[in-house]
């Protein structure tokens, strides 16, 4: 399994992304380290990454009330890290549509 799962495309990540043109989010293999997802971005998106910042959520239970009854669940743990690229740089996550 790679490092860098997918990217984050939310309301909340494209504001952070417009108040700050040069940063992006990614979710991320919870093993992974800070070093490892900076050369994983860059490889992959070929720019300059100058800073990873990481961050643990944790599983929540979740429950649903359905017809049969309560349907009882637990969200997934993942890692999330905030990429800053160098000055100038920009990722396009849409280009090959």
């Amino acid at each position: 399994m790679g490092i860098i799962i997918k990217p984050i495309v939310t309301e909340k990540m494209t504001a952070v992304t417009e108040k700050f043109p040069n940063r992006y989010g990614f979710r991320v293999s919870p093993d992974a380290n800070k070093i490892e997802i900076k050369e994983a971005i860059e490889q992959m998106y070929q720019v300059v990454v100058e800073d990873v910042n990481t961050m643990k959520f944790a599983g929540k239970k979740k429950s649903r009330y359905t017809k049969s009854g309560v349907v009882s669940g637990r969200q997934d743990a993942y890692k999330k890290a905030i990429v800053t690229l160098k000055k100038g740089e920009t990722i396009d996550f849409f280009s090959n549509i």
